[in-house]
This record gives C-alpha cells, structure tokens and sequence, in this order.
C-alpha cells in the first residue's frame, strides 16, 4: 500500500509541473502580442532648427507644441537672418531643419545639393514702418522715411527684408538714407523699440509681435515686395525622421493657424 501511495504522489507532482508549465508559456506569450501590437514607430531624439529671425515667435511656440505632442522630443531653436543661416549650413553646421524668409536663400542651399528632398512654401510676408509709439519724426508715408533728419535703420540686402526693401523702394520711386543695416529684422526692430531710430522697416508680423512697443504704419507699396517662406530638411541631417515630421506640423493646419494669429500669410 505504501508503495502504490508513493507512486500516486509522484504522478500527481508531475501533473502538477506539466499544468505550472503550460501556465508559464500561456503567460510569456502575452508579452510577445503587445510587443508586437507596440511596434508602431515612435518618435524621439533631437531635432535641430535654423530659421530666419521674423519666425522667432511662431516658431518657439510651434515647437513646444511639437515637444507636448511627442513625449521623447526636443526641439532646438537657432534664429538670425536668413543669408547668415544659409553661411552656417554651408560650412557645416549641424542643421536638421532650414526655414528661409525668402525663396532666394533657401535655393542656395538647393544648388549646393545640401537638402534632402524639396523645399516647401509655408508662409507670406510683406513689410511695414515700425516707429516708436508717440512716432516723434510724425511719418505717415513710404516717402517720409527719406525726408532730411530721419534717422531710419532697413535689414541689410543680403537679408531678406533688406531685400525687400530695396524692391519697395524701387516701386515707389524713392531713396532712403538709412542710418543703420542691420544683419536680420529682430535687429532693425531693436534699434526702434530703444529709441535709436525714429522708423524702421519690418514685418507686419515683427509689428503685431511686438505689441504696444511700437507703432505700425502700412504702405501701399508693400505689396510690391512679398516674401515666401520656405522649409526644407538638411540633407546632414541625423534625424530625418524627426525632421520630416516637424516640418509637417509647420506646413499642417496647425502650423498654418499659429502662423495666421501671427500675422503671416498663406503661400
């Protein structure tokens, strides 16, 4: 009887790590399913971003937007004119993102070779005076900035707004003695906002922007000088992926609004 009770025991331990057994590979198999339901790509990593200093604004709050919706991502801001970016990019600076105030900078880079695929329009930009908020000097016109003692301070040329002003002035026929060029817009708006220069020209976004430290005055020539935007990925970039999907939400109905609240046009 002894025996035939050992014996019984011995089965029923076996039965018992045979069913533990089963229980453990029904159990390991659960991960392998989420595993593989998680294989979605998930973005990460840093992403690298030149653009010219009119974007300043939009682009700091675009890009915490792109930081909250992808936990993992970090967003990094370079801002100065644009023809001083394109100088960075050329010699080698690690840019995974460009964003040019003007068609004519980004196709530099374009004849280089140095972007990866093709760059897309985002944005439109047209000037305006910027004056200090009493506008001392009393201008009212494009034609005011070149009356004797005005001290008005324009981008340089090589710089988009510079660019644009030597259109605009061109188009209404008359020829500023500006005090100062300056190498990018935020730098021209600076010189206004101190007091340094009774006017400056910049962009209807720079104006908006800067709120009540400054005073915008339109002109009708304007319209003769509008600046596309355009953004590319760089083709050094080390994170194509992240940079193609930040370059989406700027083109995206996102980034279209944020750029519209700011003063930008559409393409």
């Amino acid at each position: 009887m002894r025996n035939i009770r050992g014996k019984s025991r011995t089965v029923a331990a076996v039965v018992a790590l045979g069913l533990a057994g089963a229980l453990s590979a029904c159990g390991s198999a659960a991960p392998a399913g989420n595993s593989t339901s998680a294989g979605t790509s998930q973005l990460s990593g840093t992403v690298t971003v030149f653009a010219a200093a009119s974007l300043k604004a939009t682009f700091t709050q675009l890009a915490a937007d792109f930081e909250a919706r992808n936990p993992g991502t970090k967003v990094t801001l370079s801002f100065a004119g644009s023809s001083d970016l394109v100088t960075q990019i050329t010699q080698g600076a690690p840019a995974d993102v460009f964003a040019s105030a003007d068609t004519k900078n980004m196709a530099k880079l374009a004849d280089a070779k140095l972007l990866d695929g093709t760059a897309r329009n985002f944005a439109t930009n047209v000037l305006e005076i910027a004056v200090p908020p009493s506008n001392p000097a009393s201008i009212t016109t494009f034609a005011d900035l070149a009356k004797p003692g005005i001290k008005v301070v324009v981008c340089a040329s090589q710089v988009p707004c510079g660019a644009a002003a030597d259109t605009v002035e061109k188009a209404a026929g008359v020829t500023l003695s500006p005090v100062s060029e300056e190498s990018s817009v935020t730098d021209v708006l600076g010189k206004v906002t101190s007091g340094e220069a009774d006017a400056g020209l910049v962009y209807v976004t720079d104006v908006k922007g800067a709120g009540s430290k400054v005073k915008g005055i339109p002109f009708d020539q304007s319209g003769e000088a509008v600046n596309t935007y355009p953004i590319a990925t760089v083709g050094s970039s080390r994170n194509k992926e992240l940079a193609d999907a930040f370059i989406t939400m700027v083109t995206g109905a996102e980034g279209r609004k944020t750029l519209s609240e700011a003063g930008f046009g559409a393409p």
